[in-house]
């Protein structure tokens, strides 16, 4: 299945036949678009009681088109890259002047973004042990680990992880990884060492999503991140996943090296697992995250430059969490007819919140405490249509269920379209 061999493009399977699948070099990509038609305004923080207003509005977007490619210098090296359109490219820079003050300016022509995703080199000496060096994906999280639009049913990525992670996170470092074990006891495994996330970007919000560094020509590596991930494969058609982050002191990457007299740790773990079968498609996940001195960063952060890129709202939680489910039948195997089209309706769950535990302060004669709108559960239900294996039509219907029901109700139909594909190998001569 080609969004398969796409996916594997990130970690390179630690297969061997996916290795031996191609010649020299491979072209593919994935991309979505999507048009949404809501029942809720654009701002569920507007100050109200009730939370977001009842406005009827309507999005359309490209959220993002990626053109991967993969070089074989030989049987042990290979090169891999990956570049990442989102909503329509940009054209923007950022500067942090240091001969003013320290003042961020920036110039904004477009929005959206480009973005290097992957560019690595690869060292296969065997599938137990590969060497990997350059830009790559952090595999914290399903989403992450498994980020192409084929392989999540919704129009959109799963949320919770999306809100209080970076997605898609790619960071540069080191990675070791391979495979060991045969058939019923398969595990493949990845260790990395990377630039660790920066501790100006945490906010209430988003919780340490806005942290993932790249605003700059380089990355701060004072305090690298240390990650790793496990997944077992042995049983056909089941993987179960693992995963852990952990960065000893965000603060030390921030913007400017005495913006801190505190450390920030972080640490993020993630059990994830998918299991496919003839009849039907299940995946599950929950992660958690915990950060130390929230106040102190709350009480800095908040009073960051105007100009810097960052949100500067607050409090920043102690502990986030994120988890769901969702299931998908596959009406083909399930309905004996000769031309039955591959239709797979799904449903899913989650909940989420970026501030699930809070140390409140006092800022400014007011308090700060956790924000009961920042607490989501929600219910998504629709259906994908594969007329191809690698290209999908998608539609949904969402419920989000705000502050345990305390808030508005957000609502929304949407309607997507997605492919994900190597469309261009070229065979050894």
């Amino acid at each position: 299945m080609l969004a398969g061999a796409l996916s594997a493009h990130a970690q390179w399977n630690n297969d061997s036949t996916e290795y031996e699948s191609f010649g020299r070099c491979r072209l593919g990509g994935y991309g979505e678009m999507v048009a949404a038609f809501k029942n809720y305004g654009i701002n569920r923080f507007n100050g109200t009681t009730t939370g977001n207003s009842d406005i009827k509005r309507n999005t359309i977007s490209i959220p993002r088109f990626v053109i991967a490619g993969d070089y074989k210098f030989n049987r042990h090296w290979m090169l891999g890259t990956e570049i990442e359109f989102e909503s329509g490219g940009t054209g923007s820079a950022l500067e942090l002047e240091n001969t003013e003050n320290g003042e961020y300016e920036a110039e904004v022509e477009k929005g959206g973004e480009v973005a290097l995703e992957q560019f690595h080199l690869t060292y296969r000496l065997n599938n137990t042990f590969m060497l990997r060096v350059g830009h790559q994906i952090v595999p914290v999280g399903l989403t992450n680990a498994h980020h192409e639009p084929i392989l999540f049913f919704g129009t959109v990525r799963p949320e919770g992880e999306a809100t209080i992670l970076p997605s898609t996170w790619h960071e540069t470092g080191l990675s070791i990884l391979g495979q060991v074990g045969r058939r019923w006891a398969s595990f493949d495994y990845q260790a990395m060492v990377v630039a660790g996330l920066n501790a100006n970007g945490f906010d209430r919000n988003t919780w340490v999503a806005g942290g993932k560094q790249g605003l700059f020509e380089t990355d701060n590596f004072t305090s690298p991140a240390y990650v790793a991930r496990l997944n077992y494969r042995g049983i056909p058609g089941l993987r179960l996943g693992a995963s852990f982050y952990y960065c000893r002191n965000t603060a030390s990457n921030s913007d400017k090296p005495h913006t801190y007299s505190f450390r920030v740790p972080v640490t993020i773990w993630s059990v994830d697992a998918q299991y496919q079968h003839r009849y039907f498609i299940a995946r599950a996940n929950i992660l958690s995250g915990t950060l130390d001195n929230g106040v102190l960063l709350s009480q800095r952060n908040v009073k960051l430059s105007n100009k810097a890129p960052y949100s500067r709202v607050v409090p920043i939680a102690d502990k986030a969490v994120s988890y769901g489910g969702e299931t998908g039948l596959r009406l083909k195997s399930l309905i004996p007819a000769q031309r039955m089209p591959d239709i797979i309706p799904f449903a899913r769950y989650e909940y989420y919140n970026s501030q699930e535990k809070v140390k409140s302060f006092t800022y400014n004669s007011k308090l700060m405490v956790a924000d009961q709108r920042l607490k989501t559960s929600m219910w998504v239900a629709g259906v994908n249509y594969r007329p191809l294996p690698y290209l999908v039509i998608k539609a949904d219907y969402t419920k989000r269920r705000i502050g345990g029901g305390k808030y508005h109700e957000e609502n929304e139909f949407a309607l997507g379209v997605a492919f994900t594909g190597w469309f261009l190998p070229i065979r050894n001569s």
